[in-house]
């Protein structure tokens, strides 16, 4: 069997990200000590979730375990809607800024949901009412001098960026254009009533409502508690909406046409999306008994190891060989990523996914020392050539990464992790043999 040759792996073009030191693992007591954190996760049904936004940004970043709930991979998920927010990049705030439809549509789903939970109508709206109303901008501000804003009656701090007319994204200054008459902001009339499924939610509530409940980004319903990833800044949002009034010279004796204007209004967001880091099963075993630095909750209790490694290979009849492929190429450096998108059991990059393609595409099995055992994947050869050439396509070779274990291994042996000390691994590459190639290597040798 001829050796197989190592390529180069193909770095990306374009890297946005720096790379940043794997998780550190304590080896002995003659280093200087250093802070070691403790990762925590919660097991909910079949899956992994990290719900702290620090933890969170630690695992992927020093790592690159798990990808967000509501992201590709990095959990970047937010609010805001990308286009408002380059009209409005000159201001200094880091809350999300949304459009007044969108902010309706949040509306509309809060009070869908306090109608299953029991609510009236009379209550529904009352409870809205209150909990959307305009709330003082505090420490926002434009970066560049202008007008100072204008607090009108209602409570609601308005950002002075009314200009007459429509938007016009075709600005090159990242600046949208507009025409050129221009109003006074402190003539800007109050907000229009929020309206949900054409309901006014104008009725006056009474002191002491309730919060409304938050909803996480899976779909499950929650309340607020401390801990959670978001904080203030994402629990109000910054609400585009349009508005008619001013008077184009500023006097009272000559009126103006009414003009469309536009400004940001703060509002409680009603309908709370949260975006988690779920983890793989392999990952999270993985952090667990490899590197001692993650916590797996169910309930109130952490899961130990034995029963990690039991409620997984419940959960996932293939953890078992899938985690011991993993744990073998973590071990070596590479960043082991689902290979599901090609047919395949695990991805293998190099430093991680934003900085390079993956190298190989692998296929695991798990067999005795007599190369007999029963395949997860049998493979006819028109089958295994298709793969090979889907790999071979997207640039990536195919592996075949054969686990043996002893013959006289039971299945009491293999139900704790520990039986990987046992188990040894022999790694395939499979590469398809082209006649025509053959031939001119020949000749020109």
């Amino acid at each position: 069997m001829a050796e197989a040759k190592f390529h180069t792996p193909k770095r990306k073009r374009r890297v946005y990200e720096r790379y940043e030191s794997p998780l550190p693992i304590p080896f002995g007591q003659d280093h200087a000590p250093r802070a070691f954190r403790v990762f925590r996760a919660e097991m909910m049904d079949s899956h992994v979730i990290v719900r702290d936004a620090e933890d969170m940004a630690q695992l992927y970043g020093r790592g690159y375990f798990g990808k967000g709930t509501l992201s590709r991979s990095r959990p970047s998920f937010t609010a805001s809607d990308p286009q408002v927010a380059a009209r409005w990049k000159d201001m200094k705030t880091d809350m999300p800024i949304i459009t007044s439809e969108k902010y309706q549509h949040r509306v509309a789903w809060a009070a869908a949901l306090l109608r299953r939970q029991g609510q009236g109508e009379s209550a529904v709206h009352r409870i809205l009412e209150d909990y959307t109303r305009p709330l003082e901008l505090p420490g926002v501000h434009r970066r560049t001098e202008g007008p100072q804003q204008d607090a009108h009656p209602s409570g609601e701090t308005s950002v002075p960026e009314a200009v007459a007319g429509t938007w016009d994204h075709s600005g090159t200054d990242g600046h949208s254009e507009r025409s050129e008459e221009t109003g006074d902001p402190s003539q800007l009339s109050g907000p229009t009533p929020l309206t949900s499924n054409g309901l006014s939610l104008g009725v006056h509530l009474a002191e002491n409502t309730a919060p409304l409940p938050l909803v996480s980004g899976s779909g499950g319903e929650q309340q607020e508690a401390p801990g959670l990833p978001y904080g203030p800044s994402h629990e109000r949002v910054l609400v585009e909406e349009e508005t008619r009034g001013g008077r184009e010279d500023g006097s009272e004796d000559s009126p103006a046409p009414a003009q469309e204007r536009k400004r940001l209004v703060c509002r409680r967001n009603p309908y709370r999306i949260f975006e988690y880091l779920q983890l793989s099963l392999e990952e999270a075993f993985f952090l667990v008994y490899a590197l001692g630095c993650l916590s797996v909750y169910s309930g109130k209790e952490p899961l130990t190891i034995r029963k990690l490694w039991e409620a997984f290979t419940t959960a996932q009849p293939t953890f078992r060989t899938t985690y011991m492929a993993y744990h073998h190429f973590r071990s070596k450096g590479w960043v082991p990523k689902a290979g599901l998108k090609y047919g395949t059991d695990l991805l293998l990059y190099r430093k991680g996914p934003p900085f390079y393609h993956a190298s190989y595409s692998v296929i695991v099995e798990l067999v005795d020392e007599g190369g007999v055992g029963s395949q997860r994947r049998p493979f006819s050869w028109k089958s295994l050539a298709a793969l090979s050439r889907v790999s071979v396509n997207v640039a990536k070779e195919l592996m075949l990464c054969y686990l043996i274990k002893p013959s006289a291994m039971t299945a009491e042996e293999m139900g704790t992790p520990e039986c990987m000390r046992r188990i040894k691994v022999q790694e395939v590459v499979l590469s398809r043999w082209v006649s025509s190639r053959e031939r001119s290597d020949q000749d020109e040798l």
